[in-house]
């Protein structure tokens, strides 16, 4: 453990403030695409109810624009516009996986930073018009809204498989844990900016929450235009992973020579498959909590709009923990599966309490933050850290570019699991109920664990041959050091 200690110490000394640089902004970069995401998650339960006739009897202030909505609503019970918004979510998720399988192939032949340009400000324009414009002129044609969705989740898709390509270039497998662990919380720490501008803007109409977040997205695009290095070679470092000197590459001509994998390639490389409906599964539950957490504080709980999009922060609190204690733990067994699997487990009981935790405040988000850790931290460590190993595995590190391309695979395939639940979730909720939802989400934990139990079995064996081979090897210097007295 000390040598691991040692090692990774080692690697941060060799960092530059290109590093760091590096890993802020990409860290931003993507937390902003969430910010957007999460907005809309936030001021659901305050649309459902400004397009159904339920606003003009609700004892609360009246919701911005109220005299347009309570004369030309949209739908006539709010179940049924529950249902309008899960499809937006659904048609959102497909098209972001499909998207991901897209942007993965292309993020490893094209240029990374026009690529995630292209997408942050393409998708604060997609939200703008979403969020802000169709509201002040009042539109209300669903199939306009489903076409915006769907078309800014092709826009979102780009920002993870560019952004961990990214980092990629910059760490290294050694310390991959830690540093993804802690990069792997921009997800979070985005979905908080989000909660929060709409949380303090939603007294003034949930339009204006969407605004300023897109507003976010589209400034942060054009930052990463102008300031992002996607390369260490582009300023004359050497990759991580080069240790030979000789290997470094001077202009971008010599590093776009190295040829980029084809997709039935990567998906041949051992491990992708399995993690990737491993994800589909974890990814669900997790954006079942990032869509609906807060609806359902409101609707199931019945807490206030603004204090459900407060205390909904505490779950992606949760995530942020879980990422980085599952890159340490996960660095210092020098494997991923065990401690990936464990948390896996353990995420179906805190799912059962949760479900059954009912409106107290204290309990509530104590066992939201527990929730966040048990499911974040699975679903961040495979995203970034074993998707980062994956990418660098040593079937093709010396010959092919790979990086965006798995990473596309396994949070492409996580995404239509994603998309499949955010169409499930109202359904059940309509005919079962939320305990019917939160039963359903602790199968799904369940099955992430299945899909991955194989190499679980592999590592765990692997990791007792090396104590063996290790105990073996100190009692064999113990008995030359006897003989040799």
């Amino acid at each position: 453990m000390a040598s691991i200690f040692k090692d990774t110490i080692t690697t941060i000394r060799k960092w530059t403030w290109h590093h760091f640089f590096v890993f802020v902004l990409t860290f931003f970069a993507y937390a902003f695409f969430h910010a957007c995401r999460k907005a809309f998650s936030n001021v659901k339960d305050t649309m459902a109810k400004s397009i159904t006739p339920q606003n003009s009897q609700n004892s609360t202030e009246p919701l911005y624009p109220s005299e347009t909505w309570n004369k030309e609503h949209m739908f006539e019970t709010l179940n049924d516009a529950n249902v309008f918004l899960g499809i937006l979510d659904t048609l959102f998720m497909f098209a972001y996986a499909v998207g991901l399988f897209i942007s993965g192939v292309l993020g490893d032949r094209i240029n990374l930073r026009y690529m995630l340009t292209f997408g942050m400000c393409g998708s604060a324009i997609i939200t703008f018009l979403f969020g802000y414009l169709n509201d002040v002129i009042h539109m209300q044609n669903k199939y306009y809204y489903y076409s915006l969705f769907f078309v800014n989740g092709l826009f979102q898709s780009i920002g993870w498989p560019a952004t961990v390509a990214i980092m990629g270039n910059w760490f290294n497998k050694s310390s991959g844990g830690l540093v993804f662990g802690l990069w792997s919380g921009n997800a979070s720490v985005g979905n908080i900016f989000g909660s929060l501008i709409v949380a303090s803007s939603l007294n003034y109409g949930y339009p204006l929450g969407m605004l300023l977040n897109s507003v976010l997205l589209f400034c942060g695009g054009v930052i990463v235009f102008f300031c992002l290095i996607i390369h260490p070679n582009h300023v004359g470092l050497e990759t991580p992973d080069e240790i030979d000197s000789s290997k470094l590459v001077e202009n971008d001509v010599q590093i776009q020579s190295k040829k980029a994998i084809g997709f039935i390639q990567a998906c041949l490389i051992p491990g992708v498959l399995a993690y990737s409906l491993s994800h589909a599964c974890i990814k669900l539950v997790n954006y079942t909590f990032f869509f609906w957490l807060p609806t359902y504080l409101a609707q199931g709980l019945h807490w206030e709009d603004d204090r459900s999009d407060e205390l909904s922060n505490f779950y992606d609190i949760g995530g942020i923990i879980g990422g980085v204690v599952a890159g340490v733990i996960s660095d210092m067994m020098r494997v991923r599966s065990p401690i990936v699997c464990i948390m896996l487990l353990l995420s179906m009981g805190s799912l059962y309490l949760y479900g059954n935790a009912g409106g107290n405040y204290v309990t509530n988000v104590a066992l939201m933050v527990l929730v966040g850790i048990l499911v974040g931290g699975p679903a961040n460590t495979i995203s970034t850290a074993i998707t980062a190993d994956l990418g660098k595995h040593d079937q093709i590190k010396d010959n092919a570019e790979a990086l965006s391309t798995v990473t596309g695979i396994i949070d492409g395939t996580g995404s239509f699991g994603a998309a499949i639940g955010q169409y499930l979730v109202p359904v059940i909720n309509n005919r079962l109920g939320w305990h019917g939802v939160f039963y359903f989400l602790i199968i799904m934990s369940g099955c992430s664990f299945l899909c991955i139990f194989p190499i679980l079995y592999k590592e765990i064996v692997c990791l007792v041959n090396q104590v063996k081979e290790s105990r073996g090897y100190v009692k064999l210097k113990h008995v030359i050091n006897e003989n040799s007295a």
